[in-house]
């Protein structure tokens, strides 16, 4: 992981009392609520439908062992006891007071964390695959290239009131955990005939009320010319993107009026004045950032383990966990861990201050004091040796954090929705809740395979439901909350945007709403196909002829 340094640290604390000061101000009454607004949002802080809300930067998704004890004691101190992780690898706290902001974030500082850049209109939380740097299928690891742009982009003082909220990620694996291609900027690490490392560049994907997949403007940029490139596409949108109407500002508007030709012959021209200058990286550069991501000290192990083997011969539990939460590693004798964090009762990516410190304590002991958080709302040991993972699971069993259940049915990735959120049109948890209820069953969700299942509470679309096999979305009909289903979303290489199926369903009706859709499924799937391989096959009709036959 990325250690700060002396300038780093300066920086947070010179931050922190700069914030308390505002807070202060405001308070006081020195401030109004609109002079605080955009103080308050440049340092992660929302107030929702009940209360403040603090977002907190984890940078790709990297957390260590240490920094996830102290959002524990955080949550026990300032907040209720649990807190959220999100769609972009962040975790957010429900219910601290305002007044305190000031001193979780010094809290934050002792840890290098902070909530710099995680809300308003600037660049955002840059991230990646939660197997950057051991996945077997890697490329190359994304995480330094994640730095040097996190690097870049913060405080960047060109930058830092950019039209609308901008959103980059960056994917080096095979297969795309990032949804990388609904992204303002998506960028796919590649080797050219030579070996080089370069990018091919997306820009102008994003989901909410106009979902856009990203259009390629450039099919492979040379590593040395990231950050000028960046700018150039930066200042473009900067300059040109609409400011008079916020649900316009996003890029994706700008290029879909522009058209990907036009735009990208402006961000070349826009290039030529910065190609071969001060932001061209070097690879001193490049090399700095890379030696905080070397390998940990990994043991030469043999990739298999008669211990394990027998107990998945014994262990039907514990064979279903291998089978759906064990991951390759690059390293044989390893293996990639995720604890998925949807058992049913409990709000998809919300985690107790308990889990924290005991999944802290499992980092230390399986898998060199580090994790990861998913796009998906799940956690990631990275490094756990195979001969560990009975140990792991047993441990895991204890803290509720051992369900089976990764890329199936219930593995929902859910926002907060209208029990938090002030711009939800409905409820997001209980809609998660009944669906996990009526499909609470391993040998049920292993029979549907592979599927995602994505839930917004409004058209912002944090959820990702456009983006879902399945997707729900919470829509408000004369004051009543309803549900719209969309068919056909995904998030990896093959991005699709879902289809709305029809007209909107009342909250207690889409549990069987879900049934009759993997009924539809069950009868014409293929074998071996997934639901989107089948969705894409026979189209809407057939689901849209089950969901709304009448009954006589």
């Amino acid at each position: 992981m990325y250690q700060y340094d002396e300038y780093d640290h300066q920086m947070l604390a010179e931050r922190v009392a700069q914030y308390r000061d505002q807070t202060r101000r405001f308070l006081a009454g020195e401030l109004e609520s609109a002079q605080f607004l955009p103080l308050r949002l440049q340092n992660g802080l929302y107030i929702q439908r009940l209360a403040p809300m603090l977002r907190v930067a984890i940078p790709y998704g990297c957390l260590s062992a240490v920094q996830l004890r102290k959002l524990a004691w955080i949550s026990r101190h300032f907040d209720k006891g649990y807190a959220h992780f999100s769609t972009r690898q962040n975790i957010q706290f429900n219910w601290p007071k305002l007044e305190e902001v000031p001193d979780i974030l010094e809290e934050l500082a002792k840890v290098q964390m902070h909530a710099i850049q995680t809300s308003g209109n600037c660049i955002r939380n840059t991230t990646t695959d939660q197997f950057a740097g051991v996945a077997s299928d890697e490329l190359e690891d994304s995480r330094p290239w994640c730095e040097i742009i996190r690097q870049w982009s913060t405080f960047h003082p060109e930058f830092a009131h950019l039209p609308r909220k901008f959103k980059i990620a960056v994917c080096g694996t095979r297969k795309d955990q990032a949804a990388t291609q609904v992204h303002d900027i998506g960028l796919y690490l590649r080797k050219d005939a030579n070996g080089e490392t370069g990018f091919q560049v997306l820009v102008g994907g994003g989901l909410g009320r106009t979902p856009v997949i990203g259009q390629v403007i450039r099919e492979f940029l040379p590593w040395q010319h990231l950050l000028s490139y960046l700018d150039a596409i930066m200042r473009i949108y900067n300059l040109e993107g609409r400011r008079d109407n916020k649900y316009k500002a996003r890029i994706k508007i700008l290029v879909k009026e522009l058209g990907i030709d036009t735009f990208r012959e402006k961000v070349e021209q826009e290039w030529q004045h910065s190609i071969n200058g001060p932001a061209t990286l070097t690879l001193d550069e490049v090399s700095r950032c890379k030696a905080f991501f070397t390998d940990p000290a990994y043991e030469e192990l043999e990739d298999s383990n008669k211990a394990v083997q027998d107990r998945l011969g014994s262990d039907l539990l514990f064979s279903h966990w291998m089978e759906r939460n064990v991951a390759a590693h690059k390293k044989p004798g390893y293996r990639i861990v995720t604890l998925c964090l949807k058992a049913t009762g409990n709000a998809p990516g919300d985690i107790t201050a308990e889990q924290m410190e005991f999944v802290a304590d499992l980092a230390e002991k399986f898998s060199f004091a580090e994790l990861r958080v998913t796009h998906e709302q799940n956690l990631v040991l990275t490094d756990v040796r195979l001969a560990d993972t009975p140990a792991l699971f047993d441990a895991l069993k204890q803290e509720y954090l051992a369900t089976p259940y990764t890329g199936l049915l219930n593995d929902i990735i859910c926002c907060p929705g209208g029990d938090f959120c002030s711009l939800a049109n409905a409820k997001s948890i209980p809609i998660a809740e009944s669906i996990q209820r009526r499909f609470d069953n391993f040998e049920v969700q292993r029979k549907i395979g592979n599927i995602t299942l994505n839930i917004s509470g409004c058209m912002n679309a944090c959820g990702h439901h456009h983006v879902g096999n399945i997707g729900i979305l919470g829509v408000d009909k004369k004051g009543e909350e309803f549900y719209q289903v969309t068919l056909g979303g995904s998030s990896d290489h093959d991005t699709s945007l879902g289809k709305v199926l029809g007209p909107a369903f009342a909250q207690d009706e889409i549990p069987e709403v879900i049934s009759k859709i993997l009924d539809v499924f069950e009868v014409h799937r293929q074998e071996g196909e997934n639901f989107i391989e089948t969705f894409r096959r026979i189209g809407m009709d057939p689901f849209k002829e089950r969901v709304y036959a009448k009954v006589d």
